[in-house]
Formats: C-alpha cells, structure tokens, sequence
C-alpha cells in the first residue's frame, strides 16, 4: 500500500531527457518554493498513460495556478519517455525510475505487469513544500486513473 498522508516523502534524484539533454530531478528542489503532484505510471505508449498524461497536459494550467510542479515517474528508460512525449505531446517532467528505487520507497510497485515484470503501480501523490505527503492515492487496477478533483481540492488547501 502507498505511503500515508502526513509522511515525510522520500527524496529522489531521477533522470529525465527533454530536448535531447539529460538532466537530473530531484524533488526537494522545490521543496521551500512549490508543492509537488507525483503522478506514477506503468509504462509509456500504453493507452491508459498516454491518455492520462495528454489530459493532464492539457490541463496543466490548473495545477500552475495552485503552486505546483507535477511530476510523472515510471520505470521506462528516459530515452522511451523522451519518444513517447514528443509523440504525444505530453510536456510535464517525465522522470525514469529505471532501477525501481523510487516506486519501492513509495511502495507503489506493480508486480509482473502483463508477465513482463515489476512496474509502477498508478497513483498520485501531493507533497507540500515541506516534503510532507498531504494526499496519497494508489488505484485499484493500472487501467484505474487517481482522482484528479481530490488532488486539485488538496493543493487548494495548501494554498
């Protein structure tokens, strides 16, 4: 099950490539400055994500306007997530979990997905800018998409 509400979350440095430069994210880099979404993910070009992540680009605006970053996280490399953005147009910060560590100390792991191994389970996180975790949602099933209202109406909260 997912880490709880009231958590200290767990810092990491992740690796994402945009515009062909790979660079590090680290998430108390905002930590101070802006809340954080943490949207995890099974697997890029699947039809579920990239319907997520296109409807979550088109509304990014929404979650600027409450002070916050959002940050999506699976265990592609950052070479398929670069691809799989500029196909899609998706323009949030994608970041590779590729050794697994981040969706372990989440405890979001999504074990043997399809028979082909260990991915991330969805869900969605809220972490203020003191790196508390203010909401925390893990979905039944991958083809399950967390509640977007409750994430909003929680970064509303934190104003």
């Amino acid at each position: 099950m997912a880490l709880s509400i009231g958590t200290s979350a767990p810092d990491f440095t992740l690796k994402s490539k945009s515009s062909g430069e790979i660079k590090d994210v680290t998430l108390s880099a905002n930590y101070g400055k802006k809340n954080t979404v943490l949207l995890f993910f099974p697997l890029a070009f699947t039809g579920v994500c990239t319907a997520e992540f296109c409807d979550i680009t088109a509304g990014l605006g929404q979650f600027s306007s409450l002070n916050a970053d959002v940050i999506g996280i699976s265990v592609d490399s950052p070479f398929a997530q670069e691809a799989w953005a500029k196909q899609e147009r998706i323009t949030i910060t994608l970041v590779s979990d590729l050794n697994k560590a981040t969706i372990k100390a989440y405890d979001v792991v999504f074990p043997n997905l399809a028979g082909i191994g260990d991915t991330a389970a969805r869900a969605a996180f809220v972490v203020d800018k003191n790196g508390v975790i203010q909401y925390a949602e893990q979905t039944a099933t991958p083809k399950d998409l967390p509640d977007f209202e409750a994430v909003k109406a929680a970064l509303a909260k934190l104003g």
